[in-house]
């Protein structure tokens, strides 16, 4: 009697496990791309409270190199040009801390 409900588990435990799906594997992400504000994404208008050496870190952290020229616009976004996978990008730093690149 002991074995049916011992039976009974084993064969739901072994129909849960095969009727999961496979976890699709995803791309690999650039350092940019892992750190918050995906290279690309859209900077917000707003009240910058970071300073130019926090918002250098910041581009270095998402692997942007040599950072130049960078200034605070009238819209609250530091902006300047960076080094990233060879090519030379205009780069930004809204107030939340996202950074986008073109």
């Amino acid at each position: 009697m002991r074995a049916l409900p011992l039976l009974l588990l084993a064969v739901l435990a072994s129909t849960a496990v095969r009727a999961a799906p496979e976890p699709a594997e995803a791309p690999a992400a650039t350092p940019a791309e892992k750190a918050h504000g995906a290279v690309g994404g859209r900077l917000e208008p707003g009240a910058n409270s970071f300073t130019a050496a926090q918002v250098r870190a910041r581009f270095a952290e998402m692997g942007f190199a040599d950072v130049a020229d960078l200034q605070l616009d009238g819209q609250g976004i530091w902006r300047g040009r960076a080094e990233h996978a060879g090519r030379t990008l205009s780069v930004g730093m809204d107030f939340r801390g996202n950074v986008a690149a073109e």
